[in-house]
């Protein structure tokens, strides 16, 4: 096989991805970039490319959930589909699917029916809200798992009314989560020799998101509210106005707070009652940053990290995504890269955030266009020519 892999780490595992929009393919970006073999299942269909699932084909979202992965057609409601698809599963290693939980059973493609047929199978399955119970069958979103979560009811600015994160935070970590459950089954098959199911939710993935706000409820029965740019139980923390914008400070315990007090020219803070313990600090939250803010506004924001850096207090700017590429050290990772394509197409998108020593990943292929793959894949599978072609007769791929 010619195709170029993105590392040698997952280079034995086959993988079948029939996900689409986003939490699905994030998990199997993840397994696509440490070199396994993906195949990006697609039906073939007539809808116009800017309809489709995820946004134009060549668009900045599908391009960065699809790279290093190859592509073919193939109709799973037609039966000749259903049995070519259960042939790719007989050999596969991986089978990763975000629809309903009611689809994969109709389509005959079910865990209960690959498992039969290929004991070593790992299938992996991801939903809105799991595979049973009373919400299963809802259609899920990631704002909707967002404030089911919990997340919206505190992010944001107090009084304010709920707020959504930014990215898809519950789409993401539920591909992420995915991804390392697949992992672990793989490690586990060495041992046992069987695969297993996987399945994770976009629920499940944000309420664990939630980590030490949940476990305030849980352990407490605290129940956390918003609380802005101020961090919910470390203070001083957060945004504070500079002559020229904003920085994040974050002076978390005596010490750090005793430095913080010192490089911004206000020892006299560390002699006020209020603040000299982290409960009074935290009950005075509101005029400690305000003191704090008297004193930033006065220098730009470079100052301010240079000098509060130099005094080990961890001080930060606040980018725009724009500026953040241009940052030195961000540059100095790499994290943007190139990915090479024989059409010659500026595709530049984020890489990996984790490197190995041995085997890393990168950039190694485009996202494939529809069906771009799919004579060769077949072929990989042991299909004859002839057996190809019926399949193009018959429309199934």
């Amino acid at each position: 096989m010619s195709f170029p892999r993105a590392s040698q780490a997952l280079s034995r595992f086959t993988v079948l991805d029939l996900t689409r929009i986003r939490s699905g393919p994030t998990a199997v970006r993840q397994l696509a970039d440490w070199g396994a073999n993906v195949i990006k299942i697609e039906a073939p269909t007539d809808v116009a490319d800017a309809e489709q699932p995820g946004g134009p084909r060549h668009g900045a979202d599908f391009q960065n959930l699809h790279r290093n992965k190859r592509a073919m057609t193939l109709d799973l409601k037609a039966p000749k589909g259903r049995d070519a698809f259960l042939r790719l599963a007989a050999k596969a290693d991986v089978v990763v699917e975000n629809y309903r939980p009611d689809v994969k059973a109709k389509l005959g493609i079910d865990y209960e029916t690959l498992c039969k047929i290929n004991p070593r199978i790992v299938y992996a399955s991801i939903s809105g809200f799991g595979q049973d119970g009373p919400y299963h069958k809802r259609p899920g979103f990631d704002q909707i798992a967002q404030g089911m979560g919990g997340l919206m009811s505190i992010t944001g600015a107090p009084g304010e009314g709920p707020m959504r994160v930014g990215i898809p935070v519950a789409d993401l970590t539920a591909g992420l989560f995915c991804a390392m459950g697949i992992l672990t089954a793989l490690l586990e098959r060495e041992q046992s020799g069987q695969g297993q199911w996987v399945q994770t939710s976009l629920l499940q993935a944000q309420i664990f998101m939630l980590d030490f706000q949940a476990a305030r409820w849980l352990m407490h029965q605290e129940v956390p509210k918003q609380a802005g740019n101020n961090h919910p139980t470390s203070i001083p923390t957060g945004a504070f106005r500079t002559s020229d914008g904003y920085i994040n400070i974050a002076a978390t315990g005596l010490n750090m707070w005793e430095r913080l007090a010192q490089a911004i020219g206000a020892p006299e803070l560390l002699d006020d009652e209020r603040f000299k313990t982290s409960a009074g600090r935290s009950a005075n939250r509101d005029a400690l940053n305000a003191a704090i803010e008297e004193k930033t506004r006065g220098r730009p924001s470079t100052d301010w990290v240079e000098i509060l850096n130099a005094a080990s207090v961890p001080c930060g700017p606040i980018y725009t995504v724009d500026q953040m590429f241009e940052d030195a050290q961000v540059r100095h990772l790499g994290i943007a890269q190139d990915v090479p394509n024989p059409e010659a197409r500026p595709i530049r998108l984020v890489g990996q955030p984790v490197t190995l020593s041995r085997t890393p990943s990168r950039m190694a292929a485009r996202p494939p266009e529809v069906g771009e793959h799919t004579d060769a894949v077949l072929s990989e599978f042991g299909f004859s020519p002839a057996e190809i072609a019926d399949l193009r007769a018959a429309k199934i791929v």
